[in-house]
C-alpha cells in the first residue's frame, strides 16, 4: 500500500499541527525504397570495383594499396549510421507509422525525453514529450507548442542537445520544476535522467466533493471519507525535499494520484490520466502514468525540488505553505455517499493527451490534482 522513503516517516505531515511552519527536518513500420534496392546498389558498386580498379603493386612492401568505389549513394546513410543521420521526408502526425517516427522515438529517448514504447507509432506519450522538447529546448511559448514533427523540428533534435541544471544542490539527485514550460527534470549532479512534459496548478478557485484516503491530507482516521473541500489550486515557488513517497493509487482532497512522492504537504509528483498543455491541476504536479511508475526509483528522501514559477527565482520564496484548503460550509452529504472507491488495481488507465487545435478553457472541476 504504502512506501515511505528511508528513513521511515511514521506519521503523515497535516499543516493544521503545526501552526505554519514546517517539522524539523522537512526542508513493423514500412522501409523506405533504397531499402529494398540496396542488394542491387551494393552488387553494382562491387562490379565497378572490380572492372574499374586499380591495384598499385610495389615490389618488397608488406601490403599493397588498393582504391575503391563507395558503395552508398551520396546523401545516404550506410548501415550502422546513428539515426541523426537520417533526414526527414514528411511531416509526422498522430497516428502515423514508420521508421522514421521510430528514430524520432529513439532520438527523444536518447535525449531523456521519455516518449513511451519505441513503437514506431506517433501517439499521446510521444506528443507529450515533443511539447517538453519544444518548450525546454526550443524555448517555444505554451500556446505556439505543436502536436506534430516537422522536418525542421527533426533538423532541431537531431543537432547538438545540451540541457544544463539551473541550481546543483548538495543532494545525490535534485528536480527542477519549471511552471512557465510545464517541464519537469531529474538531475544526478549535471547529468539529465529524465525530461517530462507536466500539468500543475491552474491557480482557480475550487470547491468539490472529495474522497480522502487515510493518512492523506485532511484523514487521520483509518477510513475512508468523503467530503466538500474548498482550496485555491497553486503550485508554489520556492525550494523543497521529498519527504514520503506511496505506491499505486491513492485519493486526497486534491485529487487522484499514482505512485505521490510528496515535496510540499499534500502537494505530490503524481501519475494522472490527462496531462494537457496547460496547468489544470488543483496544485499538485502531474505527470504521465507510465512515467509515475518508475519516478519514485530516480529519486531519494531529502532530495530537493527547486520549483520555478517564472517571477522569483526559488531562494527568494524559501518553503512556501500552499494555500490552505477549507471544508465546504455548504456541502450536504447525498444519498451517494457510500460510494465504494475501490478501483481494480490490475488495470492502469493510460495517460490521454486532449486534443489541442481548438483554445480551451481550463475546467475548475478536475478530480485529479
Amino acid at each position: 500500500m504504502s512506501e515511505p522513503f528511508d528513513p521511515e516517516m511514521s506519521e503523515p505531515y497535516f499543516p493544521e499541527d503545526y501552526a505554519g511552519e514546517y517539522p524539523a527536518g522537512y526542508i513493423p513500420p514500412h522501409d523506405p525504397w533504397w531499402v529494398h534496392w540496396r542488394p542491387a546498389m551494393i552488387a553494382a558498386a562491387l562490379f565497378a570495383t572490380t572492372v574499374g580498379g586499380v591495384v598499385i603493386a610495389k615490389n618488397n612492401t608488406s601490403a599493397p594499396a588498393t582504391t575503391t568505389t563507395s558503395s552508398v549513394a551520396p546523401g545516404q546513410c550506410p548501415d550502422g549510421s546513428p539515426i541523426t543521420c537520417f533526414p526527414q521526408n514528411r511531416i509526422i502526425r498522430g497516428g502515423m507509422k514508420g521508421n522514421d517516427v521510430r528514430r524520432v522515438q529513439q532520438r527523444l529517448k536518447d535525449l531523456h525525453f521519455d516518449p513511451g514504447t519505441i513503437d514506431g507509432i506517433y501517439g499521446g506519450d510521444t506528443t507529450m514529450a515533443i511539447w517538453a522538447f519544444q518548450s525546454l529546448v526550443l524555448k517555444v511559448p505554451r500556446n505556439a507548442l505543436v502536436d506534430f514533427v516537422t522536418p525542421v523540428l527533426w533538423d532541431a533534435m537531431r543537432g547538438n542537445v545540451v540541457i544544463t541544471p539551473r541550481r546543483q544542490p548538495g543532494t545525490p539527485h535534485h528536480v527542477e520544476v519549471y511552471l512557465p514550460e510545464q517541464v519537469l527534470v531529474v538531475f544526478t549532479g549535471t547529468e539529465v535522467n529524465l525530461v517530462t512534459h507536466i500539468s500543475t496548478g491552474t491557480g482557480q478557485h475550487w470547491c468539490e466533493e472529495v474522497i480522502i484516503d487515510p493518512g492523506e491530507e485532511g484523514n487521520k482516521g483509518a477510513d475512508v471519507i468523503k467530503e466538500g473541500w474548498c482550496g485555491d489550486a497553486v503550485t508554489p515557488g520556492g525550494i523543497y525535499r521529498f519527504y514520503n513517497r506511496k505506491i499505486g493509487l491513492r485519493q486526497s482532497k486534491l485529487g487522484t494520484m499514482w505512485n505521490p512522492v510528496y515535496f510540499n504537504f499534500g502537494i505530490a509528483v503524481h501519475g494522472a490520466m490527462t496531462i494537457p498543455k496547460e496547468p489544470a491541476s488543483h496544485g499538485c504536479v502531474r505527470i504521465p502514468i507510465f512515467i509515475s511508475e518508475y519516478f519514485y526509483t530516480l529519486v531519494e528522501y531529502n532530495d530537493r525540488v527547486y520549483v520555478f514559477d517564472g517571477v522569483k527565482e526559488p531562494e527568494q520564496y524559501g518553503s512556501q505553505i500552499p494555500p490552505s484548503d477549507k471544508k465546504d460550509p455548504n456541502y450536504t452529504t447525498t444519498t451517494s455517499s457510500t460510494t465504494s472507491t475501490t478501483i481494480p488495481k490490475t488495470t492502469v488507465p493510460k495517460t490521454t493527451v486532449p486534443k489541442t487545435t481548438v483554445p480551451r478553457t481550463t475546467s475548475t472541476s478536475s478530480t485529479t490534482p
